[in-house]
């Protein structure tokens, strides 16, 4: 992984992501913790933005890659970020978003975007706990009969998802763990 890139990535998720409080946050999973990382300052920071691009685009690099997508809204910056910086650093990936639910109007389509059959697909979050949104985003994949090869998080909150995803046969990519933020 490129070090630098890292490095720089993880002081502005200290900076701008981490909130640490003697009261406790309430996640999407519904747990409790004392300290909350709200990845879309990261992911909706223009240097930030790069950087997590820069990362993922390194780690998908000699596979592969057909797509890259996730469910709203964890996803959205990041693939907007991956796809523009794999164009200009010639190796294009089209992104896509899965919905929560399916539009009610138009196409009514649940997934946004040029995916197709049979493609290889790298699903990602800003940060996981338990794996909900990624699962939520790999069935509705699978279903379009896509193959979901990596998935990949800015922060794994180290509570259950990779362990979670592993049993089904997926890996779990992060680049920044419980232990890197307890260390930032």
């Amino acid at each position: 992984m490129l070090e630098k890139e890292k490095t720089r990535l993880g002081q502005i998720l200290k900076n701008k992501a981490l909130k640490k409080a003697g009261a406790e946050f309430s996640l999407s999973s519904g747990r409790k913790s004392n300290y909350y990382i709200d990845g879309k300052m990261v992911t909706l920071d223009p240097e930030g933005a790069y950087l997590v691009a820069k990362l993922i685009i390194e780690l998908l690099k000699g596979k592969r890659v057909d797509g890259i997508g996730g469910l709203t809204i964890g996803a959205d910056p990041i693939v907007s970020a991956v796809t523009a910086l794999s164009y200009i650093e010639g190796l294009p990936i089209p992104a896509f978003i899965v919905r929560t639910e399916a539009k009610k109007h138009g196409m009514m389509k649940l997934i946004e975007g040029p995916l197709k059959r049979d493609s290889n697909v790298v699903i990602v979050d800003d940060v996981v706990t338990t794996g909900s949104s990624i699962f939520k985003a790999i069935y509705e994949v699978e279903k379009e009969g896509c193959k979901v090869i990596n998935v990949i998080a800015l922060v794994d909150r180290c509570e259950g998802a990779k362990e979670r995803l592993a049993e089904k046969g997926y890996t779990l990519i992060s680049i920044f763990t419980k232990e890197d933020i307890e260390l930032l």
